[in-house]
């Protein structure tokens, strides 16, 4: 197989790239800073739930120049069904490492941020003062909002950004970075990564490495925010391990 392209592992209906952490940040550093606006994606379980019950966004998903399963929990199961999973980059990893290897080789590098409140936005400004950063914090409300959502679009295209985080949650992010990718003077790199971005400014601190390694990160996040946390993962997010032990019989009965 070509080096250049990735090797793709389809999983409960959505192409992931299987590519390493290190992989991925050579992919985005090389692309050319005024290349036409592309983004990445980082399904979690969360995601695949809605994929499997609302299909509409699943043209979205393909629409990604990346799209990177951000699940240990899903990757783990997977490999334990002996399904062929991807590798797992997490959005949370991916945004530190890139930008720690933006302050450190990029000084100036022009970084947009959309969602994060201000007083969050002004600590990560603080920790990365090598980099310029830009910020654009929408209201809540912007999937019912269409001139805010205009908005947010415009402000990716007018921003010049050569990687825009966006950090307002699923399928929010999704839906505007294919509206930004739809616009002829955008450029640069858009990064789904929800929470990600909190980690990286120092405002919620992450699960210790040990969980991280086991798959538990979900369970620290749930012991942290059980009230906005417990449907998601307790109610919702079984249904995609319920749907991996499906296809796992599913693959079985068709290798026979």
């Amino acid at each position: 197989m070509d080096a250049l392209v990735p090797r793709t592992v389809r999983l409960l209906g959505v192409e992931f790239d299987d590519l390493a952490l290190e992989q991925v940040l050579d992919r985005l550093l090389q692309r050319p800073a005024n290349a036409h606006f592309g983004y990445v994606v980082t399904p979690n379980a969360d995601h695949l739930d809605r994929l499997r019950r609302i299909p509409r966004l699943r043209p979205i998903y393909r629409g990604a120049m990346l799209c990177l399963l951000d699940s240990q929990l899903v990757g783990r199961c997977a490999q334990a069904l002996r399904i062929d999973r991807p590798r797992v980059v997490t959005g949370a990893d991916l945004a530190a490492a890139l930008l720690e290897t933006l302050a450190a080789t990029r000084p100036g590098c022009r970084v947009a941020v959309v969602g994060m409140a201000p007083a969050a936005f002004n600590q990560l400004a603080r920790r990365y003062p090598s980099l310029c950063l830009l910020h654009h914090a929408p209201p809540m409300d912007l999937l019912d909002n269409i001139e805010a959502f205009k908005v947010a679009r415009d402000f990716i295209s007018a921003a010049n950004a050569e990687f825009t985080f966006l950090a307002l949650g699923s399928p929010v992010q999704e839906i505007l970075a294919h509206a930004a990718a739809g616009q002829p003077a955008s450029s640069g790199i858009g990064l789904c990564i929800g929470s990600g971005l909190a980690y990286c400014a120092g405002t919620e601190p992450r699960a210790p490495l040990w969980m991280r390694s086991r798959g538990l990160e979900w369970m620290h996040r749930l012991l942290r925010h059980p009230a906005r946390l417990a449907q998601r993962y307790l109610a919702d997010d079984p249904r995609v391990l319920a749907a991996l032990a499906i296809e796992a019989v599913r693959q079985r009965q068709r290798a026979r």
